[in-house]
């Protein structure tokens, strides 16, 4: 039987999250909450432990897309399950985190790593074929499942009508499924390593029984993550609400919340020099969080008849297409440097601001 190896908390936290939240309660008190709070964000790093474990495995562009896939699952079911609890702002819900986790991805993780690679290497490689079809695909959904709901006329405004949220869903479901063929099958070499000059390259690859581990700890990892990031975000909620912030700054932290595992995965692999699998990570997650997301969600509207806004209002449209226009320029010559990282990042302070002051 082969040895698992793997670090003894990476498997502690999450199952010590897990125990821990079946006492939560409306009376939780803080210090259980603040207990709570430092697991999530210790399983937030187990979960980036176990992806490269996993990544390191399978190689590439396979671990990235596990953990993508992975996160954004999970982040569905989190959705789906709070628009059949019902509430205030249910209708907008899908829209809001979906557009959240788009801008805090395309901004500020890559923008992130880009500043990081930047200072550290000065300029970094990536191969232009496998960044430019994310980008391509990532463009065309945004503009479908985002903006163009605000210009259709057979429905209120910014909500599909039901032949059209299911052609939408088909075309999502299309769109992704043709990027992730060609990201494993048709051109996988597009998405390989222009440059491999990390330790991590030449290291052995962990056995399946470490892997299969790593993918079990991975998934409670993320689960955790997610159940005290929503048991928590009514704690959020009333602090955001104090401070007299708009109740939609709820709906950024928590898409934060969910995508660190994703940053942290990114904000390593960048300084190991492995820029073309921060980037596979970043813009593979965002078309996961649009590709999975619409299509479960327009599944819930069309069967429980809930209505589902998806368009974004004007100040929200001007910032999505002043990102994407900024990252596809940014990543149009197969090198980077630290001036597109300050640029992506000042967006996403724009982004942040303009979200708690409207």
């Amino acid at each position: 039987m082969k040895k698992i190896n793997l670090p003894i908390w990476t498997m502690i936290v999450p199952v010590a999250g897990i125990a821990l939240y079946f006492f939560t309660g409306a009376d939780t008190g803080i210090y259980l909450k603040l207990i709570l709070a430092l697991l999530l964000i210790g399983s937030v790093i187990a979960s980036v432990h176990h992806a490269e474990v996993i990544a390191h495995r399978v190689g590439e562009p396979f671990g990235t897309i596990i953990l993508a896939i992975a996160i954004t699952t999970i982040e569905v079911g989190l959705i789906v399950s709070l628009m059949l609890a019902g509430g205030d702002g249910v209708k907008e819900l899908a829209r809001d985190t979906v557009f959240a986790a788009v801008m805090i991805i395309i901004t500020a993780i890559v923008g992130i790593c880009l500043l990081k690679g930047g200072i550290k290497f000065k300029e970094q490689l990536y191969k232009l074929q496998g960044v430019n079809a994310a980008l391509v695909t990532l463009m065309a959904i945004v503009v479908l499942t985002l903006i163009l709901p605000n210009y259709t006329t057979s429905g209120p405004k910014g909500e599909y009508s039901t032949s059209q949220l299911i052609f939408v869903s088909v075309v999502s479901v299309v769109l992704y499924g043709g990027f992730i063929f060609m990201q494993t099958v048709r051109h996988r070499d597009f998405f390989l390593p222009k440059n491999s000059v990390s330790e991590d390259d030449h290291a052995e690859a962990p056995n399946n029984a470490t892997a299969i581990s790593s993918l079990v700890f991975l998934i409670l990892s993320l689960v955790i993550v997610v159940l005290l990031a929503k048991y928590l975000s009514k704690d959020i909620e009333k602090i955001v609400i104090d401070l007299g912030a708009p109740k939609s700054v709820v709906g950024v932290i928590i898409a934060a919340i969910v995508l660190l595992p994703e940053g942290l995965a990114a904000y390593n692999a960048v300084k190991a020099d492995r820029l073309q699998t921060s980037l596979n990570l970043a813009l593979g997650s965002a078309l996961a969080s649009i590709g999975l997301t619409i299509p479960a969600v327009a599944i819930v509207s069309i069967i429980t008849q809930m209505p589902l806004v998806l368009g974004i209002d004007t100040g929200s449209t001007v910032m999505l297409l002043l990102a994407m226009v900024t990252v596809m320029f940014s990543l149009a010559t197969g090198k980077t440097n630290i001036q597109q990282g300050i640029v992506l990042l000042v967006i996403f302070a724009s982004y942040l601001f303009y979200t708690v002051v409207p």
